[in-house]
């Protein structure tokens, strides 16, 4: 199993993160890309991808995926399996908590992508956010808030790292 990990990070954020995912699955298994330095074009060289995004201010997208933006729309990602990170504020822009994965995760279904990675919204105060499911159930991915509760990181990262793990075999044994 070989995964491609791309992220953007303007405040290292979300790289940490990144990096984190990286060594809880396996560093000979997941290869990093930041975007800034990367084409998105490459993920079509990957089966299996994981993608991180932060929202900044009122629900906009980190800088680096918004130049790169258009360029989503061009990438075949049919048959592709896809987990998504986002990094976020939930008391600070409330109203727009992990907008940009939601974004993302738009995105990446009109792409032809097979998400998975959908994370409980439990634990967390927000008012709105773009990146909930169709029943605000969960999350459409891993939602990290850096500056209100980092200490649930690490723990949120493992555990979701384990999920996805366990629901790329089960994909991959069909």
């Amino acid at each position: 199993m070989n995964i491609a990990l791309f992220y953007g990070s303007t405040t290292c954020y979300t790289e940490i993160a990144a990096e984190k995912i990286q060594a809880e699955l396996g560093t000979d298994i997941v290869s990093l890309f930041n975007i800034k330095d990367t084409p998105l074009a490459e993920m079509a060289n990957h089966d299996i991808l994981i993608l991180g995004i932060s929202t900044w201010d009122y629900g906009e997208i980190q800088e680096d995926w918004e130049s790169h933006w258009p360029e989503i729309a061009n990438i075949d990602l049919e048959g592709k399996i896809i987990a998504l990170f986002g990094m976020g504020d939930q008391i600070g822009y409330t109203d727009w908590f992990q907008d940009a994965l939601g974004m993302l995760h738009e995105q990446v279904l009109a792409q032809g992508g097979y998400v998975i990675g959908y994370w409980p919204n439990e634990g967390y105060e927000f008012a709105e956010s773009k990146a909930l499911t169709e029943n605000k159930q969960k999350f459409v991915g891993l939602a990290l808030d850096e500056d209100n509760q980092y200490d649930a990181s690490e723990e949120r990262i493992k555990l979701w790292c384990q999920q996805i793990n366990h629901e790329i075999t089960d994909i991959l044994a069909e």
